[in-house]
């Protein structure tokens, strides 16, 4: 597990009314979409609602729930992914405590009957946050 490298660092982006940081995977081989369990993005100790929760790769972009069953999409450990969350923040010179938790499932690390390795991880970066480009 390599949790001091989850997000990359000056990746903070707002458009005033939502935030959003590049993250890496935190383990050496690639996983699809399906073993995403969820995430946590907190910024300045103001936590993203769960349901403004977006995770974004290889071009899609998808809710936490719309991961469940996508085994075509694959998060690649030299990829960044794009977690973003309904966090209000101004995108000035301000220094911002930026901090994401990560839910994982690795599938082919067998535990128990029925039950595959179960990782958490966390990381936390002060960043500045910089405006957001329309898409």
């Amino acid at each position: 597990m390599i949790p001091d490298r989850i997000i990359e660092q000056g990746t903070l982006t707002t458009d005033g009314a939502r935030a959003a940081v590049e993250v890496r995977l935190p383990w050496y081989r690639a996983l699809p979409a399906s073993c995403i369990a969820g995430a946590t993005l907190t910024v300045d100790g103001v936590a993203a609602p769960a349901e403004s929760l977006r995770w974004e790769m290889n071009g899609r972009t998808f809710t936490f729930e719309e991961l469940v069953p996508d085994t075509s999409e694959w998060w690649f450990p030299t990829d960044s992914a794009v977690l973003s969350g309904d966090i209000a923040l101004a995108d000035d010179a301000t220094e911002h405590r930026v901090e994401v938790g990560l839910v994982l499932y690795i599938p082919y690390i067998v535990i128990g009957a029925n039950e595959v390795l179960h990782i958490e991880e966390r990381d936390a970066k002060t960043m500045t946050a910089r405006k957001a480009v329309a898409a």
